[in-house]
């Protein structure tokens, strides 16, 4: 009787179990969520600092900024209001250039690898929901294909009887006409 069970909903033991084991998994994040400050929350001082920096260096303003001091420093530099103290090739400009970009690109990186993480950790998430819906529809499928072919069943039995009342009626009604004479 267990093994009419299981085929009837049309799933097999895999299925059954990946269904389970993802309401198990829904409901302890449910828990967890209650138990748990918001995920912003927990972030190291490290991770707050990258993620700062890779936003404030990702903006338009800090390109605009940027290039303003750029072009204070080289028009200062040429005019002469600080002769002598970076010349045209502009070495000590490129010096720093050089700190910033080997500072800001580690740290941009620890911010986008920490996204990118958050980032599969939901397409993991959407994924095993993706599953358990498609389960779910393929269930509630099995279950309609069997309501309707229980109401076909009904309605051929329905069929059947009716046929069988109107023959009957019909013969009836032909033993009824014999009786009186009357040819059918």
């Amino acid at each position: 009787m267990e093994e009419k069970a299981e085929d009837q909903d049309g799933m097999e033991q895999t299925e059954h179990d990946l269904l389970a084991d993802l309401r198990r998994a829904r409901r302890s994040l449910r828990l967890q969520d209650m138990d748990e400050p918001p995920a912003v929350a927990r972030l190291t001082p490290g991770q707050r600092i990258a993620d700062a920096v890779a936003t404030v260096m990702g903006s338009w303003s800090f390109i605009i900024v940027q290039s303003a001091i750029l072009i204070v420093w080289i028009t200062a530099n040429l005019v002469g209001a600080m002769r002598g103290w970076d010349p045209y090739p502009f070495i000590l400009l490129n010096l720093a250039l050089s700190f910033q970009a080997a500072y800001a690109a580690p740290v941009i990186m620890m911010s986008q690898n920490r996204q990118q993480d958050i980032d599969r950790r939901a397409a993991e998430n959407d994924y095993r929901i993706n599953v358990k819906a498609e389960l779910e529809i393929e269930l509630l499928h099995e279950k309609i294909d069997q309501l309707r072919e229980r109401e076909v069943l009904k309605l051929t039995e329905a069929v059947r009887m009716l046929t069988e009342l109107l023959e009957q009626s019909a013969s009836g009604a032909r033993e009824s006409d014999a009786e009186r004479g009357r040819p059918s």
